[in-house]
């Protein structure tokens, strides 16, 4: 696994240095960039708001380390601060210079990153769409959803950190795999920080995605220093889109913060043919009488309390 992975970054390699530089490719490198056009790659990291293990906060540390990762598109959790004004953590202007990465305008607050943590950053591809959704919760909690054209071709990203408590998280898996159930069928990953380890115990809150994402890939990525616990997913639908899954280990990484990076090469291109194939789509359900997201009233109230409005 770890020989394909690093065969199909060195791939990408070609696309990311001409993102990066913003430069047409010369003529000896549109062989390999272009065989690289539909393979994407894709991180997820809690950041630990910028604290690392010996307890410094160090956003440049942090950003050091997304740089190693030199992903398309990454996930980032505990992004903003917990309270208070929820400012982002990192210098988007730096984090911008440095990997060519640019925020997804999904806060809810001027200052902040993201929503309930949870920010998403590209650099490769057009927005199509990006909102806030709605989880239920006994502590603060949500999840951000963004819709991209990738030359051509359709990604949905969805990333979530999720609660502490068991039954909390198995209603928050449930209503993540109800909301994207009542969506337009397009590739979709789900990654982030699940709080959970062990898909195979009876009534495992991971249980609550299937159909809809498998949940047998794991790698430990908490903590960091010693990883011990799959915490931390990248989750793809259809079968096949994830074409490989592992963790980025680095020394600074294992600094930065208490959880490893995770990351992914995504295929386009092999998940594109199945759209045409009924027996592969998930079942639609309803949407609210709008046509909008499946909410509940009480999802609405305590989002209003969180925003203080």
């Amino acid at each position: 696994m770890a020989g394909q992975f690093a065969s199909l970054s060195r791939l990408l390699d070609g696309v990311g240095r001409l993102v990066r530089l913003g430069r047409a490719p010369d003529a000896a490198a549109v062989a390999p960039a272009c065989d690289g056009c539909d393979l994407v790659r894709v991180a997820s990291y809690n950041i630990h708001k910028g604290i690392g293990n010996d307890g410094t906060y160090d956003p440049a540390r942090t950003i050091s380390v997304i740089a190693e990762i030199d992903a398309d598109i990454i996930a980032l959790q505990e992004a903003d601060r917990r309270l208070g004004d929820r400012k982002g953590r990192l210098n988007l202007a730096t984090l911008e210079r440095e990997t060519g990465l640019t925020l997804v305008p999904l806060a809810a607050r001027p200052m902040s990153h993201g929503w309930h943590g949870n920010a998403l950053f590209y650099r490769r591809g057009t927005i199509i769409r990006a909102e806030r959704l709605h989880l239920p919760h006994a502590e603060p909690r949500g999840a951000v959803l963004a819709e991209f054209d990738i030359g051509g071709r359709p990604l949905r990203v969805v990333a979530a950190h999720l609660g502490l408590l068991s039954h909390t998280r198995r209603l928050q898996m449930e209503r993540l795999r109800s909301q994207l159930e009542a969506r337009e069928p397009m590739p979709t990953l789900l990654c982030g920080d699940f709080n959970e380890w062990r898909p195979g115990r009876a009534n495992s809150p991971l249980e609550r995605l299937s159909p809809l994402f498998q949940t047998a890939d794991a790698v430990p990525s908490f903590p960091s220093r010693r990883p011990v616990f799959p915490l931390d997913r990248i989750f793809g639908w259809p079968d096949g889109l994830v074409a490989d899954f592992g963790v980025h280990d680095s020394p600074v990484a294992r600094r930065a913060s208490d959880h490893l990076p995770v990351k992914a090469v995504v295929d386009l291109k092999s998940a594109g043919g199945l759209f045409g194939d009924a027996s592969v789509l998930p079942p639609r359900r309803e949407r609210d009488a709008r046509g909008g997201e499946v909410l509940d009233s009480e999802a609405n109230r305590l989002e209003q309390r969180y925003l203080g409005r």
